[in-house]
């Protein structure tokens, strides 16, 4: 007889959102334990677990969801570690929709939805944390050879714990004052409570991975100096430079890119006023420029520093949008407005210099570009004007340059990115190692990590070829 499956995910209670627009706490509470079982059991235990084929870090997800639903949380926990460093944030920021969710039989069938796996990923990490505290994997004794890791981005935190946990010595070297990289700097506290960040930085710590911050790699310290203390490099230093449209107007006071507003509101704790009196703009009406997950983030962000209203511009269609669908409903539930097919060309400055009002363009779609999207066309005579005092871009960012133009031996491609082997991220120079937002542009939280799992796997094999030991 066929076992009956619920056909929707088990819900997950979240902050109302009148209540949630007033405050930075986090927007999803996640699932306490009769709802963790409820959403196990949903899972067919597959024989072959595509789900597991749509994780870039490959978690056994079939085994660790059947000890959720045998109520054995702390060995679901065990199982997810194996594999993945950071559950507690993966489980909140991960696009599992379009990754091992994705992939799910259960979401195949008819009127069905997929597995709730990151929500269950999420419950196991915080239940972990509630109930058992920091436990740690047995460690094998220390190998001589050590390995640098410049970033402590998910990427950089994921090779080093993975090398950590090989027994090497390693030391990651992060240009701000704290780790984390995007984790800590680029995502709001309400999708990512920095406590949650430091409690997976606690556990990275405990491997044995020493984090050194302040050090600007390229300026506090060079490349040649790192390359000959450690028998090898990883270098995952993302792609934090902001990008800008470039249209007349972009110097005005009020017009920001989205990496300086998250970052002012995240590192320094503007979030946290008056605790934190951090300098920041805040804007009456704002308009943000984009529609990734960053310009969600960007705009709701300015919701919750009192703006009275946000409006998301687009040059696509709602169907070409990149954002996360979940990030896209809780901005409409926030009372985010939204005009597709449109694009600023021209931002307007009263007599002071400060930013008033933007001119912008409708556009059509015509047909698909490199990006496989329909390509965005302006409509003449379609100008309008939108009064503004603010305007935040999030259209991607670029390579950071401080490191790459202090390490010309590095080869580049033709965007400015490093280039690797895709299997093992070696760049051109033996012993050096790169992956994340630095070889592919901007990407998501876990690819990042699925190519510092890759680089750890290759350094190890790398460094074992070679009868050495550390370099003093």
């Amino acid at each position: 007889m066929a076992v009956k499956i619920q056909p929707n995910k088990t819900p997950m209670k979240e902050q109302e959102p009148e209540v949630r627009i007033k405050n930075f706490n986090e927007v999803a509470l996640g699932y306490t334990e009769e709802e963790a079982v409820k959403e196990a059991e949903r899972c067919l235990q597959c024989r072959v677990p595509m789900c597991v084929k749509g994780c870039p870090v490959q978690i056994d997800i079939p085994a660790f969801i059947r000890e959720i639903r045998n109520r054995n949380f702390e060995k679901a926990a065990e199982i997810i570690k194996r594999y993945n460093n950071l559950p507690a944030i993966c489980g909140r920021v991960c696009p599992q929709e379009n990754q091992c969710e994705a992939t799910c039989v259960v979401g195949k069938m008819k009127d069905h939805e997929p597995v709730a796996i990151g929500r269950l990923e999420r419950f196991v990490a915080d239940w972990e944390a509630e109930n058992v505290g920091l436990k740690l994997p047995k460690l094998p004794d220390k190998r001589p050879q050590k390995v640098a890791v410049i970033g402590a981005g998910p990427g950089g935190i994921t090779c080093a714990a993975d090398l950590a946990k090989m027994g090497y010595e390693v030391t990651i070297f992060e240009a701000f004052h704290e780790p984390g990289g995007v984790l800590i700097y680029g995502i709001p506290e309400f999708r990512l409570p920095k406590k949650i960040v430091k409690r997976e930085m606690d556990y990275i710590r405990a491997l044995g991975v020493n984090i050194v911050t302040d050090v600007v790699v390229g300026r506090s310290i060079t490349m040649q100096e790192i390359l000959d203390e450690y028998d090898a490099v990883y270098i995952g230093i993302g792609a934090g430079a902001p990008k800008f449209m470039g249209i007349p107007g972009t110097n005005l006071i009020g017009v920001f890119s989205a990496s300086e507003i998250l970052t002012r509101v995240n590192l320094m704790r503007a979030y946290d006023f008056p605790n934190y009196d951090t300098p920041v703009k805040k804007g009456s009406k704002v308009m943000v420029v984009g529609a990734g997950n960053v310009a969600m983030d960007a705009a709701r962000t300015a919701l919750r520093l009192g703006a009275k209203e946000v409006t998301i511009v687009y040059r696509r269609s709602e169907k070409e949008m990149p954002a996360r669908i979940e990030e896209y409903h809780h901005a409409l539930e926030e009372g985010i407005k939204f005009k597709w097919l449109t694009q600023p060309v021209r931002y307007i400055g009263d007599e002071n210099g400060k930013l008033v009002a933007v001119e912008c363009i409708k556009m059509e779609l015509g047909e698909p570009d490199a990006s496989g999207r329909r390509r965005p066309i302006p409509i003449e005579g379609s100008n309008f004007i939108m009064e503004v005092d603010m305007a935040i871009e999030a259209i991607g960012q670029g390579p950071q340059k401080i490191l790459l133009q202090n390490f010309p031996e590095l080869k580049l491609n033709k965007w400015g990115y490093i280039e690797v082997d895709p299997e093992t991220c070696a760049t051109n120079i033996p012993g050096v190692y790169a992956g994340g937002d630095i070889v592919t542009g901007a990407a998501t939280v876990i690819e990042a990590m699925g190519a510092g799992k890759r680089a750890a796997k290759a350094i190890h094999e790398y460094l074992s070829s070679k009868v050495i030991g550390h370099k003093t």
